[in-house]
């Protein structure tokens, strides 16, 4: 196992502490980060609420998969943007995002396809005036080296009617450590998108110590629910922890 470095240890905290203690807003997050023990990989994937409707949700695990459904299904008005699958699998091959993009992930890359492929098809969610960016990751393990990808897709700022598409590609974080996207910066009106480099972030403990990590460090009034998806390093039968402000916690 691999000793960080000063400055990472510090990068990763004040980015923590920035982004998301001190945040009352970052909207949606995704973090694809590898266990503190390096004897796995973790998925960390948390949405917040501002309105009835957002945060009439919670999370529903299955067998590695993740997806969202109403927790009163009569309060639902339009599911387009709300319902989705947030995390699914092939083998070797595990994806998570914030929309039904993941579900076009999953099609495009079961058909032969790349990640940049399956999402140069879609664009920034339809919600003027936020014009919620799209962010999804990709965790390979079927080479020799783990290979990881992020992407987001957010409103072109001189035309918000197009869609400007950015991957990344990051090597892979030390033990304890994760890269992570979220939709937005902070609160406000519309709500300012996620800019700049995926973040590094802590990642420390076993899965349940990790689950209470991120929980406790997003807003009280606004988180809504979050995942935590273990992943043996060989690429084995992987492990999803939930909580849910309405509706409980489980594995599945």
């Amino acid at each position: 196992m691999s000793v960080p470095s000063t400055d990472t240890v510090e990068r990763a905290r004040a980015s923590f502490e920035s982004h998301l203690e001190r945040n009352r807003y970052p909207g949606r997050g995704l973090v694809v980060g590898r266990a503190a023990a390096g004897d796995a990989w973790l998925f960390v994937y948390f949405i917040m609420g501002r309105s009835e409707q957002s945060r009439n949700r919670r999370f529903v695990a299955d067998d590695g998969s993740l997806r969202t459904e109403p927790v009163d299904p009569g309060l639902v008005d339009d599911p387009s943007l709300i319902i989705y699958e947030a995390m699914l699998e092939l083998p070797s091959l595990f994806l998570v995002s914030n929309g039904d993009q993941t579900r076009t992930l999953f099609e495009t890359l079961k058909a032969g396809g790349s990640f940049d492929d399956a999402l140069s098809t879609r664009e920034r969610e339809p919600d003027a005036p936020n014009y919620t960016p799209r962010i999804s990751a990709m965790l390979d393990l079927r080479g020799s080296e783990p290979e990881l990808s992020l992407s987001i897709l957010k409103a072109n700022p001189a035309d918000p009617a197009r869609t400007d598409r950015t991957s990344f590609h990051p090597a892979a974080p030390p033990d304890g450590f994760g890269v992570a996207l979220t939709t937005y910066r902070g609160d406000g009106s519309p709500l300012p998108s996620f800019e700049g480099d995926p973040l590094l972030l802590p990642c420390p403990g076993s899965a349940e110590e990790l689950l209470d990590h991120y929980w406790d460090a997003l807003d009280a009034d606004n988180r809504i629910a979050i995942a935590v998806k273990r992943i043996p390093s060989d690429g084995g039968q992987s492990s999803l922890l939930v909580r849910n402000r309405y509706g409980g916690a489980f594995s599945g």
